[in-house]
Formats: C-alpha cells, sequence, structure tokens
C-alpha cells in the first residue's frame, strides 16, 4: 500500500505507530513505498518502532557539513567515503534506519541497488539537530549508533551551541562523551584521530 503525499508534509510526519515485535522489514517495506512518493526536501527514517518524515535542513547547516567535510573526509579510514547526502543506514538488530546529515562509510557499501546500506559499514555518523529530530538524535540514535558498533558518533546541537562527540561504543550504547560549545576544538578519536574546530559555527 504506498502512501501518496500530494503535499509538504508537517516539520515531522508519524506514518505509522509503533510495531509489534519482529515486523522491522514490514516497516522497511512500508518506508520504501513513501520514499517513492516523497516530495523534494524530505526525507523518511525509521525511529522507535516509527517511520518518520522530516525535513531536509535549513540552509544554514550546510556550512557545518563542509567543515565537517573538509576537516574529517580527509581523515577517513582506507578504503572509506565521506559523504553528506542522503543515506539510509540499516539497523535490524536495534529495529533503526537512519539517514545521517554526514557520514563515513565502507566504500563497498556504495554498491548496492538497495536504498539501504548496512550499518556496521560507519565508520563515523554526525547528527545536526532540528526542532523535529532533536531528541531522537539526543538519545535514540545516540543509543542504537552505539549498540552497532558505529565508532564515533557527532552530534552537533544547533539548537544548544554544543557538539558532543560519542566515542568507545559498547552493547550498551557509547561509554564516553566529550562536549564543547560552539567556537571550540574537540577531539575525534580513532580511527579518525583529529580536531575538529568549530569556529565560526555560530547561527
Amino acid at each position: 500500500m504506498a502512501v501518496m503525499v500530494e503535499t509538504p508534509p508537517p516539520p515531522q510526519l508519524i506514518v505509522r505507530g509503533p510495531g509489534l515485535p519482529g515486523d522491522f522489514e514490514e516497516l522497511c517495506t512500508i518506508l520504501e513505498k513513501i520514499n517513492d512518493d516523497l516530495p523534494d526536501g524530505y526525507y523518511p527514517e525509521i525511529i522507535g518502532g516509527q517511520v518518520v518524515v522530516s525535513p531536509w535542513s535549513r540552509s544554514f547547516y550546510d556550512l557545518i557539513l563542509d567543515e565537517l567535510m573538509d576537516q574529517l573526509g580527509p581523515r577517513a579510514p582506507k578504503g572509506h567515503r565521506a559523504r553528506s547526502c542522503s543515506s539510509l543506514y540499516k539497523f535490524t538488530e536495534h529495529d533503526g534506519a537512519f539517514g545521517p546529515d554526514f557520514h563515513v562509510a565502507e566504500s563497498a557499501a556504495l554498491r548496492t541497488t538497495s536504498i539501504y546500506r548496512p550499518g556496521d559499514a560507519l565508520s563515523l555518523v554526525a547528527e545536526l539537530t532540528s526542532p523535529s529530530t532533536a531528541e531522537a538524535d539526543r538519545n535514540e540514535k545516540a543509543e542504537v549508533y552505539g549498540k552497532a558498533g558505529v565508532p564515533v558518533y557527532v552530534l552537533v546541537d544547533v539548537l544548544k551551541g554544543v557538539v558532543a562527540v560519542h566515542s568507545d561504543p559498547s552493547d550498551h550504547g557509547y561509554r564516553a562523551m566529550t562536549q564543547i560549545e560552539f567556537g571550540g576544538t574537540v577531539h575525534i578519536p580513532a580511527p579518525f584521530d583529529c580536531e575538529l574546530d568549530t569556529s565560526g559555527w555560530e547561527v
């Protein structure tokens, strides 16, 4: 059953309520059908057992994304690529499918005809908060990325003016987190092992 979207969705549209245990693949199928019918400027994710449609970030977010690309792209592990375009990563064991704003992943993950890429291909993800996704970015995504073993999660909390770098993933999420205010410099751990300069990020 395709879901037709004839007018732009509201800032955040929950398309389906919480799923029953074991029906994550059904949610993935629904997401694929919704994705085909969305107008430009919107993207779907699976968060907390729901298919959630959100608008793409505001234009000034591109400045931060460009900085992430310039500073972290050259430090990507061998065989990995940094990208700031829409890509869905699937975390089947955690019932999630996220489209991070910035991501570094194995190049081999690009060789697929599916809209999904495997979450275990990621070496770093970054999310930029917006009013519609901030709570999920701060909480559920941090937990899922950590449990899935993504080495580094960078939360750029535009609403609070801080950057939180999560590292040392475990079965319970991330064990370590360093936070700075916009304008400072923060260390990005292995496999990047570099400093991220956030001067000029104030909006």
